[in-house]
């Protein structure tokens, strides 16, 4: 008898929320943010630098490998704020998601692709990090 084959795909259903391909650096001090922010990018398929928690590791890490996006805290470790992080970055082409607790953040608005206050929804932020200026 040979073998039953089973022709329905049992693979996870590709969402539209999928970052296959898309290096994103996380720069946030929170290690319980860090680390959610890790697991969930992960999961959707995104290769993620860091996390870290101020910016000298975030440049260590960007002159060793560039990536397509950054997820960036303007309030840092030891009191630390990340706008000359964010100008570096931006320098060198890369995308900036700033995810801060502040309600109001002092950022041009050419600085950032998106500005998202915490706590902000898994779907929100993934679309943000798909999104192509």
């Amino acid at each position: 008898m040979p073998p039953i084959q089973n022709n329905h795909d049992t693979s996870p259903a590709r969402s539209p929320f999928d970052l296959d391909g898309l290096r994103v650096l996380v720069v946030e001090d929170s290690w319980h943010i860090s680390t959610g922010l890790r697991m969930l990018l992960e999961a959707r398929g995104a290769t993620v630098d860091g996390p870290v928690a101020n910016t000298a590791d975030a440049m260590r890490l960007v002159s060793a490998s560039r990536p397509d996006v950054a997820v960036v805290d303007i309030s840092l470790r030891d009191g630390e704020l990340s706008y000359e992080l964010i100008a570096s970055l931006q320098d060198r082409g890369i995308r900036i998601v700033v995810l801060t607790g502040y309600s109001d953040v002092s950022l041009r608005k050419d600085k950032a692709t998106v500005v998202l206050q915490k706590p902000a929804r898994d779907e929100v932020l993934i679309a943000s990090l798909r999104k192509r200026e």
